[in-house]
C-alpha cells in the first residue's frame, strides 16, 4: 500500500436509512477506483463491505466495514455503517472516528426516518456532510425534487451543486454547477442557469465578502465560489447535494473529486485528550507528535482471536512496538499492523496521524480505550454508545453449552458495547440486552458461529416480589417420630409488614428459655430460607419482620435442624394469613418524541396501566413524556415505540419502585408461576 501523509487522508462515514444503497455505493466506488476488478451485489452476498454471514443472509449491513481506496494521490477511507436502527452502535462507532459524512438518500422514496436520525447525529457531532442522492436511474425520480424535499425537511443548508442529465433510464451523467465553462445540453441550459444562480446565492450568503460583491451585482469567479464552498462545508454552514446512481456508476468520479477537494483531511478536524492529571488539551495532529490512537471497534473470533480497529489522531503507531493503554495503565505490545478492506487485511509498518487501521491480540485493550506513548497517558473520549433497552433471557441449548454461556456473552459485549450482559438477581436469568430483537438475535447467531456457543432466547421472567399486607401470627410444631430418636421443634411467630426496602428482619421476644438460645439462629435461618423461596408463587418475600415470641423444645428430640424446619414452615403457613400481596416492579420511562406523536404515546402508556407524571416541551418541536409503567407491560417497548413513531422517538427506562399487582392480574401471575413449577 502506498504511503500517505496526514494531509492526504480522508475519512468519511457512509450513513443512511436502511436500503438507500450505501453498500452498493461503496462497492461501486471501490470498483471505480480500480481497487476491485469486479463489482459484487448485495443480493448475491458478495460485496466487499458485507462479508459477515449475518449481513449476507439479511441482505443488509449489520456491522461497520472499513473500505479504503486511492483517488488522485489521496487515501479515501470509507466507513460503511449499518442503516438499520438495531445496529446503530456500529454507526455511532463509525461517526466517532470519521472527519465527515456522506448521507446517502434514495430518490425513490420520500424522506425516511433513518435519514432524519442520521442527519441529527451528524449535526450534533458538527461533522461536515455531503448528501448523495442515489437511484436516479429509477422511474419516477427527480433530483431537484428530492433536493427540494431535503432542503424543506433538513434545512436551507442543503444545496444542489449538480444537475442530472436525463431522467430514469435516460440518466446519463451530471452537470457541475460550480464550473461555468462546462458544456451544457441545450435543453438543460435554462434549468442549469437557474440552479447555478441558487447555488451562487447560497454560497455568497455564507461569506460576508462574497455577499457584498453579489449584492452589488459583481460576478463571482469559479475560484471564489469553490474556495467559499469548501469553507462553508468545513464549518457545516452548507451541505452539498450530489446526484448519481451507484448501481450504474453515475456521479461517482464527481463524488470522489468532491471528497478530495472539499472534505477535511486527517488533520482538518481538531481533537482533544486528557493527561494523567485530567487536564484537557488539543492534540497536535501531526505524525511526529505524541501518540494518541483511539480503539473504536473490537471483533472476536475463537480462531483468529481479537482484532482492534484503531484511528490514530496524533503521532505514529508502529508495528512491533510498545504502547500504553492509558485507560487501563497497562503496556500493550503492538504486533503486525493492518489496514483492513472488508474482511481482507493488508500489512503495513505504521499508521500515521489521521489513519485508520487494525491490530490483533491486544491483551487488555477494549473499545473506547486510548493507546499512547509509554509515560504519556493521553486519554481521549471513547464512543458514546446508545443505551440498550431490549432484554432477552439467554439459556444454553444443551448441557455442553452451559460453561460457554457467560464467556460467550462477555465476548459479544466486548465486540459490541451497545449490547449488555447482566444477571437478574431475583430470577437468576442471564440477560442479553440490545437495541432491538434483530440486534439480540443476530448476536446469539454470532456467538454460535464465532464462539461455538449454542444459545436459546426467551422472554425474561418478571422479578415479582411477595410481601404482607397485615400482621399475622402462627403457631407451628415440627414433630416426627419413627422409632428411636425423634424430631421436635415448636415456634410461635408474629409476621409484620415493613416499609419498602426494609428487607427481611428477624427478632426474638422469647423469655424463660422456652426456646434455647442455641436454636434461635436456626429459626432465623429457616425463616430467611422460606422468604428466599417465596410462598405465593415462588417469588422472594420482602419487607417483613418475623418475631419469634414463644415456642418449646424437647430435651432429647430437639436439634438445630428441627428449628430450621419449624421456622421455614412456620413462615410459609403464617404468610398466607397476613393478606399476602404480589408486588411488581414499576419503571420510570422518559420518552422523547416529536410533538405530533405525543397523543399516541400517552394513549399507549395508559393502555399499559401506566401513570403519566408529566410532559416537558422541548425547543426543537419535541416533548419528553415521563410516566410510571409496570415492567411486565414494557418488556417489548423498544419495538412498540418504534412502531408507533416510525422510529422517530427514543426513550430511557429504569427501575423506580414496586407496587401491588391488581388482584385479577395477580391471580393469573400466581397460577402461571405455579404451573411452571409442576
Amino acid at each position: 500500500m502506498a504511503i500517505y501523509s496526514t494531509d492526504q487522508l480522508r475519512n468519511l462515514a457512509l450513513i443512511s436509512h436502511s436500503g438507500a444503497g450505501k453498500t452498493t455505493l461503496a462497492e461501486s466506488l471501490l470498483f471505480h477506483a480500480e481497487v476491485i476488478s469486479r463489482k459484487g451485489k448485495v443480493e448475491d452476498g458478495n460485496t466487499t463491505g458485507d462479508y459477515e454471514p449475518e449481513a449476507i443472509k439479511r441482505g443488509g449491513s449489520t456491522q461497520l466495514s472499513i473500505l479504503p481506496l486511492p483517488w488522485r494521490d489521496h487515501k479515501v477511507t470509507l466507513i460503511d455503517t449499518p442503516g438499520y436502527f438495531d445496529f446503530l452502535g456500529d454507526a455511532v462507532s463509525g461517526l466517532r472516528v470519521a472527519d465527515a459524512a456522506i448521507l446517502v438518500v434514495s430518490a425513490t422514496s420520500d424522506l425516511e426516518v433513518g435519514t432524519e436520525l442520521m442527519w441529527k447525529r451528524v449535526r450534533a457531532l458538527g461533522l461536515p456532510c455531503v448528501i448523495f442522492v442515489n437511484k436516479l436511474d429509477r422511474e419516477n425520480t427527480n433530483f431537484l425534487e428530492t433536493a427540494a424535499q431535503l432542503t424543506s425537511n433538513l434545512g436551507q443548508t442543503c444545496v444542489p451543486i449538480q444537475l442530472q442529465i436525463g431522467e430514469a433510464q435516460d440518466f446519463a451523467g451530471v452537470i457541475n454547477l460550480l464550473d461555468s465553462s462546462v458544456d451544457i445540453p441545450e435543453n438543460l441550459k435554462g434549468a442549469a442557469a437557474d440552479a447555478r444562480e441558487r447555488l451562487v446565492e447560497a454560497i455568497a450568503e455564507s461569506d460576508d465578502d462574497l455577499a457584498t460583491k453579489y449584492l452589488e451585482g459583481e460576478s463571482l469567479t469559479d475560484e471564489e465560489l469553490s474556495h467559499a464552498l469548501r469553507k462553508a462545508i468545513m464549518s457545516c454552514d452548507l451541505v452539498p447535494v450530489l446526484a448519481g446512481s451507484a448501481l450504474n456508476d453515475l456521479g461517482l468520479a464527481e463524488l470522489l473529486d468532491l471528497i478530495v477537494d472539499y472534505s477535511p483531511s486527517g488533520s482538518g478536524k481538531s481533537a482533544t485528550a486528557r493527561d494523567n492529571n485530567g487536564d484537557e488539551s488539543e492534540l497536535d495532529i501531526k505524525s511526529d507528535a505524541s501518540l494518541a490512537a483511539l480503539v473504536f471497534k473490537t471483533t472476536a473470533d475463537q480462531y483468529v482471536g481479537k482484532l482492534s480497529f484503531i484511528r490514530v489522531y496524533s503521532g505514529t503507531l508502529k508495528s512491533d512496538s510498545e504502547v500504553l493503554n492509558a485507560n487501563k495503565q497497562q503496556t500493550e505490545r503492538i504486533g503486525q499492523l493492518f489496514v483492513p478492506r472488508g474482511k481482507e487485511q493488508e500489512q503495513v509498518s505504521q499508521l500515521v496521524a489521521g489513519e485508520i487501521g487494525a491490530v490483533g491480540r491486544l491483551s487488555s485493550t477494549a473499545t473506547g480505550d486510548t493507546l499512547s506513548n509509554t509515560g504519556k497517558g493521553l486519554i481521549m473520549d471513547g464512543v458514546d454508545f446508545p443505551d440498550p433497552l431490549y432484554s432477552m433471557a439467554v439459556y444454553p441449548k444443551a448441557k455442553a453449552d452451559t460453561d460457554k454461556l457467560s464467556t460467550a456473552l462477555n465476548r459479544l459485549v466486548e465486540e459490541d458495547p451497545s449490547l449488555k450482559f447482566a444477571r437478574e438477581t431475583d430470577t437468576g436469568e442471564a440477560l442479553l440486552i440490545g437495541l432491538g430483537d434483530s440486534h439480540v438475535e443476530l448476536a446469539v447467531q454470532r456467538a454460535q458461529r464465532k464462539l461455538g456457543a449454542n444459545l436459546l432466547l426467551e422472554t425474561p421472567r418478571v422479578p415479582y416480589k411477595e410481601t404482607l399486607g397485615a400482621v399475622a401470627k402462627v403457631d407451628h410444631r415440627h414433630k416426627q417420630q419413627s422409632g428411636g430418636h425423634g424430631h421436635f421443634a415448636h415456634v410461635q411467630l408474629r409476621l409484620e409488614p415493613l416499609d419498602t426496602l426494609a428487607g427481611i428482619q428477624f427478632a426474638t421476644e422469647v423469655t424463660g428459655g422456652n426456646v434455647p438460645r442455641e436454636f434461635i439462629p436456626a429459626v432465623e435461618k429457616g425463616v430467611r430460607r422460606a422468604c428466599a423461596e417465596g410462598v405465593l408463587a415462588g417469588f422472594p418475600v420482602v419487607d417483613i419482620r418475623a418475631v419469634l415470641f414463644d415456642g418449646s423444645f424437647h430435651p432429647v428430640d430437639s436439634a438445630t435442624m428441627d428449628f430450621d424446619i419449624a421456622g421455614y414452615y412456620g413462615l410459609k403457613k403464617g404468610f398466607l394469613d397476613g393478606s399476602p400481596t404480589l408486588m411488581e416492579p414499576v419503571m420510570i420511562i422518559r420518552v422523547t418524541t416529536p410533538d405530533n406523536y405525543t397523543g399516541d404515546i400517552i394513549g399507549d402508556i395508559n393502555s399499559k396501566r401506566g401513570k403519566i407524571l408529566g410532559m416537558i416541551p422541548q425547543s426543537d418541536g419535541e416533548t419528553i413524556v415521563e410516566a410510571h409503567v409496570p415492567l411486565s407491560e414494557v418488556q417489548r417497548y423498544a419495538l412498540q415505540l418504534r412502531s408507533i413513531t416510525q422510529g422517530r422517538a427514543s426513550f430511557s427506562m429504569e427501575f423506580d419502585h414496586h407496587e401491588a399487582v391488581p388482584a385479577n392480574l395477580a391471580q393469573k401471575v400466581i397460577e402461571g408461576a405455579n404451573q411452571g413449577k409442576e
